[in-house]
């Protein structure tokens, strides 16, 4: 499953950056290995309507009702591709069927008021034609035209271009051009469509889209710097005009996409925000979110040098030696900051969170070292010991046993295991009894000191940190928790 959601999000993030054709590949390598998933079906029918297939995507959409006929969201798709088909009676019906399940659903109502206004404008201008049929085809499935009632006044014809005023006339013919141009581009004719958008331009140039039409086409071409000129250009022509906030935002975020193309990251981000500022959407705020990681995993990167990683990990040798613990975890998490792949770091530092009774962390760094190098014995002894101080017995020694498996005569995984499978074996009243017959621990019991400290610790659990500061205390505290006597939760 973990394989098909990344699959998904990888189509998620090429939909949004209006790369169609690898969203479609990404949705389909998912739904190999998961048939059954009606969001991936539907994804995919998103993504062949964005990209003009609109028979491929009323199959998709037809299939994801199929696997979940209550979702109104299938029905939604197949309204949009059966719209991209012009079935304007088979979109009608599938946003109403939609309706049923889900009545305030704003995209199936929107969609069903403007497939009812396309309906209306295609049968008038084309003299009564039924909705799902094109004109050259016989008049199989045909609406009946409602009776218009005697008291309704006829609607007025619509304009002649030689009845229009001249700025009627230059949008009209703009608008003509630009269909041509949305149709090339559809066909990825891009040499057409950019003439078709440049005759748009002459016609009109107060329209910020086609502008933006433009720089598509050149998006898609990888020309990116003469896509970005497009934008910056739009952006401009949309102020001085007081274009919708969307198209401004539309403009940003393609710059943003373009930037991000060409991994410049920061700058992406950039325009990403700038396009929020003007209209937030979720794909932009998506967007935004993945240049922020994008930029966070190019600092890591590049602050990544292991000679400085050595330094710092002399220097943390150097302070556990001293028994300043709390010191040489400062160096150690600096120097796995330079190379986070090498695994004798996070041992050292695991080491020093032994010392400080801190074994949730120790353990972390245990896991991560074990992680990055299977094979590295001292991991696992690290492991075992820090399960040992938290009366782990039975996880210890497992620890332990894969410290032999890989040296089966390794003295310290040797010693390791046999106490804890020993310690596992024996009651608590053998462990006190066994502990309390070594003279080590005894003195470290009949120290007034350390009697007072230890009851503090039953007092008040956090004062043991400030206690293992001392690593004379700390040496002692260690001692008695390998023995059974104490135990840290």
């Amino acid at each position: 499953m973990d394989q098909v959601n990344e699959l998904k999000e990888k189509g998620n993030t090429a939909l949004n950056a209006e790369k169609f054709d690898e969203a479609v590949a990404a949705y389909t390598e998912a739904i190999a290995l998961d048939s059954q998933n009606h969001v991936l079906f539907s994804n995919r029918s998103a993504a062949y309507a964005k990209a003009g297939k609109f028979a491929e995507a009323l199959k998709d959409a037809e299939q994801t009702i199929a696997l979940n006929p209550t979702w109104p969201k299938g029905y939604s798709r197949k309204g949009a591709a059966a719209a991209g088909l012009h079935d304007f009676m088979k979109a009608f019906e599938a946003y109403n069927e939609g309706l049923k399940y889900d009545p305030t659903n704003a995209i199936l109502l929107q969609g069903r008021q403007e497939i009812t206004a396309s309906v209306l404008s295609y049968m008038q201008s084309q003299g009564d034609i039924p909705m799902d049929v094109d004109p050259q085809m016989p008049r199989a499935r045909r609406a009946p035209s409602p009776p218009r009632r005697t008291n309704e006044p006829a609607k007025p014809a619509e304009p002649r271009v030689e009845d229009m005023s001249e700025d009627e006339k230059k949008k009209y013919f703009a608008k003509q051009e630009k269909e041509l141009g949305n149709a090339a581009y559809k066909k990825k004719e891009f040499d057409v469509a950019l003439k078709h958008y440049n005759a748009a331009i002459e016609h009109d140039p107060t329209d910020i889209t086609f502008y933006n039409n433009i720089a598509a086409v050149y998006f898609e071409r990888k020309e990116y710097e003469e896509c970005i000129k497009q934008c910056e250009k739009g952006i401009e022509v949309g102020r001085e005009n007081r274009s919708d906030f969307k198209l401004i935002a539309k403009s940003f975020a393609r710059i943003g996409n373009t930037y991000r193309k060409m991994e410049n990251y920061k700058q992406a981000k950039i325009y990403f925000e700038k396009a929020m500022s003007e209209h937030r959407t979720p794909e932009i705020k998506t967007s935004l979110s993945e240049m922020e990681a994008k930029i966070k995993e190019e600092e890591r990167t590049a602050y990544i040098n292991p000679e400085k990683a050595e330094e710092e990990k002399e220097q943390g040798n150097h302070y556990f030696k001293k028994g300043d613990y709390s010191n040489a975890v400062k160096h150690y998490s600096e120097a796995i900051k330079r190379n986070p792949d090498d695994p004798k770091l996070y041992s050292n530092r695991a080491a020093c969170y032994t010392k400080l009774a801190a074994f949730d962390l120790g353990l972390k760094d245990c896991e991560t070292c074990i992680k990055l190098d299977e094979k590295f014995i001292k991991g696992y002894i690290r492991k075992g010991k820090i399960l040992q101080g938290m009366q782990q017995t039975s996880k210890a020694s497992s620890a332990y046993q894969k410290a032999l498996e890989l040296d089966p005569n390794n003295a310290e995984a040797i010693e390791g295991y046999r106490q804890s499978s020993m310690n596992f074996q024996r009651n608590p009243q053998e462990v006190l009894k066994n502990a309390m017959s070594d003279p080590e621990i005894q003195q470290i019991l009949k120290d007034p000191a350390m009697r007072m400290i230890l009851e503090q610790m039953q007092n008040d659990p956090n004062a043991v940190k400030e206690h293992l500061q001392n690593p004379a205390i700390a040496d002692k505290i260690m001692k008695l928790l390998e023995s059974g006597i104490i135990q840290i939760h």
